[in-house]
């Protein structure tokens, strides 16, 4: 049985996070494109909107709640997790949400259709972040890192590597075909790393991915390069592989807050999400590309 995640009301109290928006130009009007300022202004209110997103959008929620919150007046409710998990929270009813971001098309998949209560029936994607391996600074292993083909370090002995649960979350099923993507190219590691691919000594949940490589309980472990950028973890690119996280994003069935829910895609979609996505060097999808039909006619000019 999956816990129940607890909420986070990430509210305008992150005065870093609204400096280094302010670094970034999110509140400049001039970096609106001519699509933006063709569409009319996020409609005001009160009140919260309740989103479900992929664990590795953590920081990036913290960070826009303030610039969020002054812009609409809605409060952002977050609850991250693995998005294979986020999906099933929605469909075993464990959160009432408005706004699911999740971290593969695949995922949206499962809850579209009748046969999965059609919880959802269109979805924008928004934005791209490639797996990295990321590692703790300080590991004994960090020179090779630096130095020498990632797949020939991860298999040294000793050196602790992380991946989420891929049945909970999309980054650990890019990790696990990265390692046998990798063994194929690379016979004389093919051993070791067909073991790390489907071995779960080593597994770790999502939200705590960047905790664990930062005080030195893992020596690397696989995310996406936006979250690690997100969290000024040092990284290495999966070298050999082409292999990426797609975000998107839809309002789930019966969503109790629909004007905090358009409001909140039309903010993260519109010139200042992006500016705060941009920061940490997400690949931006504009306009992002739509699946489905069923878009409400307010955020229609988002997709495409």
């Amino acid at each position: 049985m999956r816990a129940r995640r607890a909420k986070s009301a990430l509210v305008g109290v992150a005065i870093v996070a609204s400096a280094a928006f302010s670094a970034v130009g999110i509140g400049l009007a001039s970096s609106a494109s001519a699509a933006s300022k063709s569409r009319p202004a996020i409609a005001k209110g009160s009140g919260d909107v309740d989103v479900i997103s992929a664990g590795s959008l953590q920081t990036l929620m913290t960070k826009i709640a303030p610039a969020f919150k002054a812009a609409t007046g809605y409060t952002l409710v977050d609850t991250s997790g693995g998005s294979s998990s986020d999906a099933a929270d929605i469909k075993d009813k464990v959160d009432v949400e408005d706004v699911f971001v999740s971290a593969s098309p695949a995922v949206d998949a499962t809850l579209e259709g009748s046969k999965n209560g059609s919880w959802v029936s269109w979805y924008g994607d928004f934005a791209a972040s490639p797996e990295v391996l990321g590692y703790y600074p300080k590991s004994k292993f960090a020179k090779d890192l630096k130095t020498m083909p990632w797949y020939q370090v991860i298999t040294m002995p000793g050196f602790r590597l992380g991946r989420t649960n891929p049945t909970q979350d999309p980054g650990g099923v890019l990790a696990a075909v990265a390692l046998k993507e990798t063994a194929k190219a690379q016979p004389k590691y093919a051993a070791a790393l067909k073991k790390l691919a489907t071995e779960s000594s080593d597994e770790y949940v999502e939200d705590t991915e960047e905790a664990d490589i930062q005080t030195g309980q893992l020596d690397a472990s696989f995310m996406y390069e936006a979250d690690a950028n997100s969290q000024k973890s040092p990284f290495v690119s999966l070298t050999g592989t082409k292999l990426a996280g797609d975000y998107t994003i839809t309002i789930v069935k019966n969503a109790p807050h629909v004007a905090a829910a358009e409001a909140f895609i039309e903010f993260l979609l519109g010139s200042k999400g992006q500016a705060a996505m941009k920061a940490d060097h997400f690949e931006i999808v504009t306009p992002a590309k739509l699946s489905g039909s069923g878009v409400p006619s307010a955020l229609s000019s988002l997709f495409k």
